[in-house]
């Protein structure tokens, strides 16, 4: 099949463009507010985007109270949701009011950032601390309506568990990272495997 996105008539009785990129990592950001409101979220469109320096990227469709939050602040928090999680992870997705402390509400213990002033998940196996680089608005050229917003985070402190690294690497079988898969299907890291990219000699 073939659908042109711009006209979403693609006959299928979902969207399927997002079941297409998948799966897909989970940002769950924590913010506090400029009134020292603490805030958590999932974002399922989020990824690192660069190693060397590191950044990573989320985007807020529409403005949510963790967007009003970093431009407000200038700092977020993205905890890596697990398998272990996963329940308190989709608790803290409901749509809550910019009181409300998602923490609270989803069962889950704080620990403070190291090199921001953002609450991080005690029990998240990595959290990554940021600041703010830059927001961009989504504007489509073909002139559709857009309600999103590009966040972009200079990676500025790096937690990691002790249990979760072996060898010297981290352990994924351990780790156990959640994606979001398309619809409200998830999934998590069970299947491991090397492949070494291969040098020029071997490709003749």
């Amino acid at each position: 099949m073939f659908y042109d996105p711009r006209t979403q008539q693609h006959g299928l009785p979902h969207n399927p463009w997002n079941a297409l990129v998948a799966p897909r990592p989970i940002g769950w950001i924590s913010t506090r507010s400029a009134d020292r409101q603490d805030n958590l979220a999932p974002y399922s469109f989020f990824n690192a985007i660069s190693g060397a320096p590191p950044f990573v990227m989320f985007s807020s469709t529409p403005r949510k109270n963790s967007l009003t939050n970093i431009e407000a602040t200038g700092v977020f928090a993205v905890n890596i949701a697990t398998l272990a999680l996963r329940k308190a992870m989709n608790l803290s997705s409901a749509p809550f009011e910019p009181d409300v402390d998602e923490f609270a509400r989803a069962g889950l213990a704080k620990a403070s950032c190291t090199n921001i002033a953002a609450p991080r998940v005690a029990a998240s196996p990595a959290t990554i601390e940021c600041i703010l680089y830059d927001t961009i608005a989504l504007k489509p050229k073909s002139g559709l309506p857009s309600q999103t917003t590009l966040v972009l985070g200079e990676v500025v402190g790096i937690h990691i568990a002790d249990d979760v690294l072996v060898d010297g690497r981290v352990a994924y079988e351990t780790y156990q990272p959640l994606g979001r898969l398309g619809y409200m299907d998830y999934c998590a890291v069970s299947d491991v495997f090397e492949m070494f990219r291969p040098t020029p000699q071997e490709m003749e």
